[in-house]
């Protein structure tokens, strides 16, 4: 038991004994800090979800801005929140945060240098998401696969196909291709190439080709169809035909006029031609022999 208390009275941490530490006093504090560091989480975090709530509902009162740079915001604001909550609660227990910070910084340096793949997928959606050449809902083709944009992440980008089956492609190849984006301008030029025979009337041709095309509601008037002969092919005459449409129709408009300006030209009479070929196939007839005389007997 002398032991004990001989252990107990031993002078440390500059001359203070183990047992002034550890007092009541002592243990209150303590316990004091760790309530005073579970309320700044607690309220760092409200915060943080209220900051980045206030930033994202901005979005929403507008259809003019965008919803993935202000959702990117409020995570940024967010995690910024975090930050400074979790360095005041260090300084709480005393923890110098300029030596956390440098230690924090090198140790982001050698992850940096280990996932080199993985951080130019972040800066090319950090590029996305804030020069925003694609958002949400626009239709698009890029890296060779086409479809509507679902989703825009640090990493990745989200396509939802044609066929409806999910495509995620990294960002680093999205802003690193060329992008065709569909949805940005609110109309677009359809355009087909129909051909006629060369015994067809021209003028009438092409008065049934604008009517039928141009009585759909659809057809814009501005900017004015083009319709005009571009070529002289071995069965045809080509008609080449554009025609501006809204984008949202594009794809339906110009597949149905296919069929009635053809359902069209059957009507009129104009002849639509298809490539034919004749064979001309030439017998050899060979010559007929002519009769040798017998032979005379020999006598």
């Amino acid at each position: 038991m002398d032991s004990i208390n001989e252990v107990m009275n031993t002078e440390i941490y500059n001359g203070t004994s183990l047992s002034d530490v550890f007092t009541l006093d002592f243990l209150a504090s303590m316990l004091g800090n760790v309530v005073a560091a579970i309320l700044l989480l607690l309220v760092g975090l409200f915060i943080g979800r209220w900051v980045k709530g206030r930033i994202t509902a901005m979005s929403a009162r507008s259809a003019r801005l965008d919803d993935t740079l202000f959702n990117f915001l409020g995570n940024i604001a967010r995690y910024t929140v975090m930050i400074f909550t979790i360095l005041v609660v260090l300084n709480t227990f005393g923890v110098q945060t300029t030596s956390v910070i440098a230690a924090l910084g090198a140790a982001g340096l050698a992850v940096g240098l280990a996932l080199q793949g993985t951080l130019s997928n972040v800066a090319a959606g950090v590029m996305i998401i804030v020069f925003r050449p694609i958002k949400l809902g626009d239709f698009v083709s890029v890296a060779g696969q086409s479809g509507t944009v679902k989703d825009i992440t640090l990493n990745t980008t989200e396509l939802a196909s044609l066929s409806n089956t999910q495509v995620i492609i990294p960002n680093s190849e999205v802003w690193g291709n060329v992008i065709e984006n569909y949805s940005v301008y609110r109309t677009r030029r359809a355009e087909w190439s129909f051909g006629v025979g060369y015994g067809a009337n021209l003028a009438t041709a092409e008065r049934v080709i604008r009517d039928t095309i141009m009585a759909d509601p659809r057809a814009l008037n501005e900017p004015a169809p083009f319709i005009q002969v571009n070529g002289l092919n071995e069965s045809s005459v080509d008609f080449l035909v554009r025609v501006w449409v809204a984008s949202a129709d594009f794809f339906q408009f110009q597949a149905d006029m296919k069929r009635k300006v053809k359902e069209a030209l059957d009507a009129n009479g104009v002849d639509i031609p298809f490539p034919t070929r004749t064979l001309h196939l030439a017998r050899d007839e060979e010559p007929a022999t002519e009769a040798r005389p017998a032979a005379s007997r020999l006598a």
